[in-house]
């Protein structure tokens, strides 16, 4: 199994509970190179951490520099790497899978809302369905779900919503589905109702917090842009010291 969409498509099953695919969240090159040499089978690019390595705000970046900008991530490492393509930027799906292929991308996430407005849940199984057809068994589709952030505030059931787009956007060929911000007594229900694997977002402390989302039912862990933002904290304190502060 050389291929590495099917490595990729493959580090996803077969997990024992509490054994979750971690993937971090490169900006750059040189993070990436960072993160491989740590030991991670695989990365997954959040686009607001890359937007803002580029200066621009979350959902601001220009197509062509995002794409761009994956494929110095993707050239710097031997591991596959998945790319955060928003909202698919406005691209017909041929093309989008097109440009994901050149920038070396193995796999890509397409949120189903674009400026605070949660897409059509059909409508967004189409354009799933289009990308699938699109790009074949070579590229691995994460469809992330954002109900928790951008739903009815008087829903009575975002996890019932949530699970209902899951199974569209399985039916239409995502091969994993991650529902943003969704809280962790939902994940359960949520991992249950759903036929393919399920991408929860962590939080960077450790083994232990992965651990337990994955005991909860989430095969895989991003962390978005997290990564990114403790890295310039981090920047931050250097700049301090030597600025004696």
């Amino acid at each position: 199994m050389n291929d590495p969409v099917s490595v990729f498509r493959a580090l996803h099953h077969g997990r024992a509970p509490g054994d979750p695919l971690v993937l971090p969240g490169p900006w750059d090159a040189a993070s990436a190179r960072a993160f491989e040499e740590a030991g991670f089978p695989a990365l997954a690019t959040p686009s607001a951490g890359v937007a803002a390595s580029l200066g621009h705000a979350d959902g601001r970046t220009p197509a062509a520099e995002m794409f761009a900008a994956v494929n110095r991530i993707a050239r710097a490492v031997s591991v596959p790497v998945s790319a955060d393509v928003e909202a698919g930027y406005g691209l017909a799906p041929g093309e989008l899978v097109e440009r994901l292929l050149e920038a070396g991308a193995v796999g890509c996430n397409l949120e189903d809302s674009a400026d605070g407005v949660l897409a059509d849940p059909r409508r967004q199984a189409d354009l799933l369905a289009e990308v699938r057809a699109a790009a074949g068994e070579h590229l691995f589709v994460n469809a992330r779900i954002d109900t928790y952030i951008h739903g009815s505030p008087g829903a009575t059931d975002v996890a019932g919503d949530t699970i209902a787009r899951a199974r569209l956007y399985a039916e239409a060929g995502a091969d994993c589905v991650y529902p943003i911000m969704a809280p962790e007594d939902d994940l359960p229900r949520l991992a249950a109702a759903v036929p393919v694997p399920l991408n929860a977002l962590g939080a960077p402390d450790g083994p232990s917090a992965t651990r337990r989302l994955g005991e909860l039912g989430a095969a895989r862990i991003t962390f978005g842009p997290q990564l990114q933002r403790r890295a310039a904290d981090a920047v931050r304190e250097l700049a301090g010291r030597l600025l004696g502060r």
